[in-house]
């Protein structure tokens, strides 16, 4: 499954991009990562984008719809991570985010009216690698090159 990575960049013109983030929270025992599941896959808060928005802003408003995280902020700037297809040829792009807020409210869909998650978890990173599918252990490796990069964590070995 291909990796794309950009700093910046269009849609492609072929698939449906779906935005969000991989968020981040600092914790005495260390960073920890969300993580959302849907029936038995783990995956970051995401979704399509709607009329009129650019990817950052889908990302924002999805982070928020899937998990109430409203306190959120793009320290390491404005890069992602464009994952290979799934799901009907999709292609996942994730921001590396940073929120200070522990507290996760799995809120109804806008058009469902039920949750799109059954669960949530704050997890080390090397537990998201251990819950994610291919493509998410993709993206959370992407996401480890930024941090240590940046110097805030160890490289991973």
């Amino acid at each position: 499954m291909p990796l794309r990575r950009r700093v910046t960049g269009r849609v492609r013109k072929a698939g449906l991009v779906s935005c969000g983030a991989i968020v981040l929270r600092e914790t005495p025992e260390g960073w920890r990562v969300l993580m959302l599941r849907v029936f038995r896959h783990w995956d970051f808060p995401k979704g399509l984008m709607e009329a009129g928005e650019v990817h950052l802003q889908t990302a924002r408003r999805e982070v928020r719809e899937e998990s109430g995280i409203s306190d959120l902020e793009f320290p390491w700037g404005e890069s992602f991570v464009d994952t290979g297809p799934y799901n009907r040829g999709k292609i996942a792009r994730y921001y590396l985010a940073r929120t200070a807020q522990s507290a996760v409210t799995l809120l109804p869909s806008p058009d469902t009216g039920r949750p799109e998650h059954s669960e949530y978890r704050w997890v080390a990173l090397p537990e998201g690698h251990r819950l994610g599918s291919p493509r998410v252990r993709l993206a959370l490796s992407w996401a480890e090159d930024v941090l240590s990069r940046a110097g805030v964590i160890a490289p991973p070995p």
